[in-house]
């Protein structure tokens, strides 16, 4: 096997290389789980996570399906490998797996 073009994509990861360096990039992957969650009119923020609140568990609040929200985790985990600012947050989401409210 022999590899006759330049490297675009590997593992959702774009590569972009250039005389200076290699670039990478999820973009497309980010699109595509803000689209597989129906996420895509969320505003954005510069910060991931409120800086200054209490999160602890919800006994009376409403369920979520445990499917979808894990797979929101491992999703967004992967992604942390070229956007790691958003690790607090999700680390943070994914100590309430085992019993999810809204």
């Amino acid at each position: 096997m022999s590899m006759t073009c330049e490297l675009t994509y590997f593992l959702g990861l774009k590569v972009k290389q250039l005389k200076h360096g290699t670039f990478l990039s999820q973009l497309k992957y980010v699109f595509d789980l803000l689209k597989k969650f129906k996420m895509e009119d969320c505003k954005e923020v510069t910060t991931p996570i409120a800086t200054k609140c209490l999160m602890d568990s919800d006994e009376v609040g409403q369920q979520v399906d445990l499917t979808k929200y894990r797979g929101l985790i491992g999703s967004f985990l992967y992604l942390t490998t070229s956007t790691p600012n958003i690790q607090l947050s999700i680390c943070l989401c994914a100590r309430f797996q085992s019993n999810p409210k809204e």
